[in-house]
């Protein structure tokens, strides 16, 4: 655990009791500040008590005496609208701050890599820790992966952070430059709590406003809004900047990392890896998430060869294109991670003769983006809120039912026959039925493994 001392003797609220909230009042307690937390949600505040965190409601509070408020990344902090407790804060010129900020502002000796955009982010935080770790660096890994940023072990100045940084967290990070800062890639997602497109964008471009000189960027440069990025950062001629690809773009092949045919190569050398051999990283997004992972362990000192060899042999994450085996002729992908349009048709580019398990909670920003990969479906099986907005928008132009939910799902999908995939790829949100993208997937798995599918 990462104790925050520069607190010690200072009132902090703490809003928000999950992972994150409770990481941060151990933390905060462990450096000596007086804590008050609370949550909207019942069972939460009962687990927190048996815990023995402090309670106190948010309207009880002298927000006067106040030092901070810290939110969890889940909690409003200006769109839709803010949360009223964000509200009384701002009323009483408290500010406002994240876990990763307080980690930030303990200032530990360590590096820091930070990585965002809107897909890939896991899978290529924990591929360069993987990397880093197979190169001999001591690393630790957190953020929205997973790991509190607090509850992570204090790092030497020959470590380093590596960081999933979702929008929320950003926002509520102001101080954190980190040394190495990723933009995968950026398209719709998360619209209603930015506010918009504009807002969105800004939440994620903000990581490396507040860089330093002399720190490194490194940017996706395949979707438009991400290579405008790379082109104002280079412009200011202030820090390193790394464009990478995962379609040969003549700047990454030229002054980055790029991926051609599944060759990676680095500024313009020979091809360092070949991809195909990664039995985790099927598919061009995954080119890109390797690529970017090896741009951030060669700007941290990983000797090329090394780093190659290790990208090949990283295991991949649960969720995310997870390969569940072949039944029956059929092959199980669990790729429940895909929460939005753009994500599952990334899924859907790399099959044929897909039977495809879609639906939730829509998000905002529709689903155009699965319309290149609509020949390669042979059966569509429709779940959760969004199954009557995706039937309408298929439009009959693939066959689909109707399921309702998983289970259902999962049973009708044994018309599947030998040399077809059954995808598990919603590009919707899980929590209509489920209350993460984990449990949809861990449901998804066990109705495969208990003979779902004949």
């Amino acid at each position: 655990m990462i104790g925050i001392t520069q607190m010690a003797g200072q009132q902090v609220a703490v809003f928000g009791l999950g992972q994150s909230g409770l990481s941060a009042v151990r933390a905060l307690a462990a450096g000596g500040a007086d804590v008050r937390a609370w949550d909207d949600d019942d069972e939460r505040r009962q687990t927190a008590a048996a815990a023995g965190v402090p309670l106190a409601e948010p309207g009880d509070l002298n927000w006067s005496e106040i030092s901070a408020l810290v939110l969890s990344p889940g909690v409003p902090l200006s769109h839709p609208e803010p949360h009223p407790v964000v509200k009384r804060a701002r009323a009483a010129g408290t500010e406002v701050i994240g876990d990763v900020e307080l980690f930030a502002r303990r200032g530990l000796p360590a590096r820091v890599a930070a990585i965002t955009g809107t897909n890939g982010k896991s899978t290529t935080t924990a591929l360069a820790g993987f990397v880093l770790e197979a190169c001999g660096q001591p690393v630790a890994i957190g953020g929205n992966i997973g790991t509190p940023v607090l509850d992570l072990p204090e790092l030497d100045a020959d470590g380093t952070y590596v960081l999933e940084m979702s929008s929320y967290q950003i926002d509520l990070a102001p101080s954190l430059a980190a040394d190495v800062a990723v933009l995968l890639n950026l398209s719709p997602d998360h619209l209603d709590r930015h506010g918009g497109w504009p807002g969105y964008v800004a939440a994620k471009l903000r990581l490396f406003d507040q860089q330093r000189p002399g720190q490194t960027a490194i940017v996706g440069i395949d979707d438009n809004a991400s290579a405008d990025l790379f082109e104002r950062l280079n412009g200011l001629g202030d820090r390193t900047v790394v464009p990478i690809s995962a379609h040969g773009a003549a700047p990454a092949l030229r002054h980055g990392v790029a991926v051609v045919a599944a060759q990676l190569n680095e500024a313009g050398g020979v091809a360092t890896a070949d991809l195909g051999e990664a039995r985790a990283l099927k598919g061009i997004h995954n080119w890109q998430n390797a690529a970017a992972a090896f741009a951030v362990v060669r700007a941290l000192g990983c000797p090329g060869p090394d780093a190659a060899r290790s990208l090949l042999e990283f295991p991949g994450l649960a969720h995310r294109m997870e390969d569940l085996g072949v039944i029956g002729g059929v092959r199980f992908i669990n790729d429940s991670k895909a929460t939005n349009a753009e994500a599952a048709a990334r899924a859907l580019a790399c099959f044929e003769h897909i039977h495809w398990i879609a639906g939730g909670r829509p998000k905002a920003g529709g689903y155009d983006a699965l319309e290149p990969y609509l020949e390669r479906l042979e059966q569509a099986y429709l779940i959760g809120e969004a199954a009557d907005e995706l039937d309408d928008w298929l439009g009959g132009r693939v066959p689909s039912r109707r399921c309702g939910d998983l289970a259902s799902a999962v049973a009708a999908a044994r018309s599947a026959s030998s040399g077809a995939t059954v995808l598990l790829s919603p590009a919707c949100a899980s929590f209509d039925q489920f209350a993460n993208f984990e449990v949809r997937g861990e449901a998804f798995r066990e109705l495969v493994a208990a003979g779902g599918i004949a």
